[in-house]
């Protein structure tokens, strides 16, 4: 038990409440009723496919994952753990800038060789990620047609 009496796998729910997460919610994987995986975890597997060295925008990842907003990718980077090993550092926004509290976004990007301009932008062009190839988007149940063509 941590100091304040909760659990360090516990979670706060809607009305305020600490209440235990799932083992499938502590490990990042989690299940919606039907089997799937949550829109969070395709999240996180879109992300983990970025390339060290090159950067991609939270629309980019949502329109990939589909269904999910550009924001609710921003909402999923800030829930996700270290322990889940998701390289957030490499998501940015549209204009090719970080996060406004980016000291340390900017500091590991900058360590896998992105750069940055004067204005604080990386260049899109150079260091965008392409996307994922379709072979992969298939084998993980993405709709590699819709995302290649639209």
């Amino acid at each position: 038990m941590r100091p304040g009496g909760r659990d360090r796998l516990q979670r706060r729910s809607t009305n305020g409440l600490w209440v235990p997460m799932s083992r499938t919610r502590r490990c990042g994987l989690t299940e919606n009723r039907a089997g799937s995986v949550s829109p969070y975890e395709r999240i996180y597997l879109v992300i983990r496919q970025v390339l060290v060295g090159k950067v991609t925008t939270y629309g980019q990842v949502s329109k990939i994952v589909g269904n999910v907003s550009a924001r609710q990718v921003g909402y999923a980077l800030h829930a996700a753990q270290p322990w889940m090993e998701v390289p957030w550092q490499r998501v940015v926004n549209s204009k090719g800038l970080i996060s406004l509290r980016g000291g340390e976004q900017r500091h590991l990007l900058e360590a896998e060789g992105v750069e940055f301009d004067n204005d604080g932008r990386i260049d899109l062009k150079q260091f965008g990620w392409s996307g994922p190839d379709q072979e992969w988007l298939e084998a993980n149940g993405f709709d590699a047609d819709w995302f290649w063509h639209k």
